[in-house]
């Protein structure tokens, strides 16, 4: 287990710093209390904050109480972080040293403006959300009451259940946070088990579209495959496609561009065309997709070198968009 800091990172902060923090006394400034683990309180137990939950308890932290609206989040919480009281958000919140905020992207701004009318923040109170989209700007009503933020947004995809603590061994986090609190960041980071990365806050946004761009239309692509499959009399698709997947994923993360393979980037016109009507046939939804990834592709392939400006008009003409698509 990697303890947290135990000095204050900043003198002007010392008054703030809750009791977990020990040792280096800034200079100038008195007193210490012998370092203890952090309490904590929950937000929203969905996927991510029972997953986010049950890893500091692990680590030894103290999580004392959580919010759970739904039956499900509630049986959840049970399954996931046992005995733990469930409580309106307020009381999740009030005297907590850290309180993790796991809610809805269009959530968390009113929850973060409306707490802090209620006085519900502490100075010295750690308070983490787990969104992607957001770093540390949109804490600022808590900030302003002197809590110290931290966005730490875990880089992986949830169940709900037991197996997400596995998922969080070697897990990414996109990490934001004044650079006083870096040490405190990554040591919550590493004590879950995950492996902090870190964003600046003016590309927030661009880093988690990049995210929701691979791994939720990865989704999509993937289903929309098997479906295609289905209607062409393959018995069990997903065994007929998980080779090819994996070996494709493998090769685009490691080479990128250069692992272009199929009639695209090999220009291949008329087999492109075919692709079309035979998709079209299928499904109108699935044809628009094709011919919009395969432009994108043959896009990247000329940038690429992969194509000649030739074959990239020949492949345009063959991906022109299908009237009522």
């Amino acid at each position: 287990m990697v303890p947290l800091p135990v000095a204050c990172p900043d003198r002007a902060m010392w008054q703030q710093c809750p009791p977990h923090y020990a040792g280096d006394v800034p200079e100038g400034a008195e007193g210490s209390v012998a370092p203890h683990r952090l309490t904590v309180g929950v937000v929203g137990v969905g996927r991510a904050g029972s997953a986010v939950g049950a890893a500091l308890r692990r680590a030894g932290h103290r999580v004392v109480a959580v919010s759970a609206v739904s039956e499900l989040s509630r049986v959840r919480a049970e399954a996931m972080l046992p005995g733990v009281p469930v409580t309106e958000v307020p009381a999740v919140v009030r005297g907590r040293d850290l309180v993790v905020l796991a809610v809805p992207d269009d959530v968390l701004p009113k929850l973060v403006v409306g707490l802090a009318a209620t006085g519900a923040f502490s100075a010295g109170q750690f308070v983490v959300h787990l969104s992607g989209r957001f770093g540390t700007d949109v804490l600022a009503p808590a900030t302003a009451a002197g809590a110290l933020p931290l966005a730490l947004h875990p880089v992986m995809t949830f169940t709900g259940t037991s197996v997400d603590l596995a998922r969080l061994d070697g897990c990414p986090f996109g990490v934001t946070a004044p650079e006083v609190l870096r040490p405190v960041a990554e040591a919550l980071v590493v004590e879950m088990g995950g492996d902090p990365v870190w964003v600046a806050e003016e590309h927030r946004g661009l880093y988690h579209a990049a995210l929701a761009n691979s791994s939720n239309h990865l989704i999509t692509l993937v289903a929309q495959t098997l479906d295609l499959l289905s209607h062409a009399g393959v018995d069990d698709p997903a065994r007929l496609v998980w080779p090819l997947l994996h070996a494709s994923l493998d090769n685009a993360l490691d080479a990128g561009d250069r692992a272009l393979t199929g009639p695209v980037s090999r220009g291949d016109a008329g087999t492109v065309a075919m692709h079309v009507a035979e998709i079209g046939a299928v499904s109108r939804a699935a044809q628009s997709a094709y011919i919009a990834m395969a432009r994108l592709t043959a896009d990247r392939a000329l940038a690429a070198g992969r194509l000649s400006p030739e074959q990239a008009a020949s492949l345009l003409g063959a991906l022109a968009p299908v009237e009522g698509a």
